[in-house]
């Protein structure tokens, strides 16, 4: 089986006919580094999964990821369909677009695509807002009620925003880390109408990283409510740090 993995635009500094960079670094480096990339953007889309299913299953059926479903519920909650709820949804959409919103502020003077280190310490204020998320979870002797669980949403919320802005800079195609409607679109209108060299992989492996996120954070669920935002947020960790090193390796 071949996988195909698709060239990003030559970075700025870089000569248009080979992408290697000014500084005199091998464009045979490119492939690895986007590699490593893509592996990183689908440990995050599985712990986006986590935190999703946390969120609808033990923070009063609230998405802190996908902001398509939230959305659809904040619809339905404002009409009062089975008691769906509004303040929630409405809640995490603020928090989510705040923290996308700051993250693009902050990497606005970052050369567009690629790792650097300030992707690196976006990822770190990430997983410890999981990880301040999951100590309160744990901190309460049940499932949080109002006003804590609306607190923890906003802060889950606010994460997975940043987490997905920083993600979209780092600009793996088709690994958007949040939502993956848009990957199982290109996989299947592709597929039909006859796209050479589809990645395909990538794009099942998207898919299916953030259902295997959501059963494990279900799984987690049933041993504690904080057990999930943790492994989420020794994961997000764990990216921050393969990245920075693993980039700097194949920078030397």
């Amino acid at each position: 089986m071949t996988l195909h993995w698709e060239q990003r635009a030559p970075a700025v500094g870089t000569t248009p006919a080979t992408g290697t960079a000014a500084a005199g670094a091998p464009a045979a480096r490119r492939p690895a580094a986007d590699r490593l990339d893509l592996t990183l953007m689908l440990v995050l889309t599985f712990a986006t999964g986590i935190v999703d299913a946390i969120g609808y299953l033990g923070l009063d059926h609230v998405f802190a990821g996908n902001m398509t479903g939230n959305v659809v519920i904040l619809g339905m909650g404002l009409n009062g369909a089975d008691g769906l709820p509004s303040l929630g949804p409405a809640l995490a959409l603020v928090a989510f677009v705040l923290g996308a919103a700051a993250v693009g502020r902050l990497l606005r003077p970052v050369q567009a695509k690629g790792w650097s280190g300030v992707h690196t310490a976006l990822l770190v204020v990430v997983g410890v807002v999981l990880a301040v998320a999951a100590a309160l979870l744990y901190a309460s002797e049940a499932r949080p009620v109002r006003p804590w669980n609306l607190v923890i949403t906003a802060m889950l919320a606010l994460a997975m925003g940043a987490q997905a802005a920083t993600a979209r800079h780092v600009a793996v195609k088709d690994v958007t880390t949040v939502v993956v409607t848009s990957t199982i679109t290109s996989l299947a209108a592709d597929r039909w109408r006859g796209a050479e060299r589809q990645p395909w992989v990538r794009r099942v492996l998207a898919i299916a990283g953030i259902a295997a996120g959501a059963l494990a954070g279900a799984s987690l669920l049933t041993v504690h409510i904080g057990l999930g935002p943790l492994v989420a947020a020794v994961l997000v960790l764990a990216v921050a740090l393969v990245g920075w090193v693993g980039h700097r390796h194949i920078d030397a």
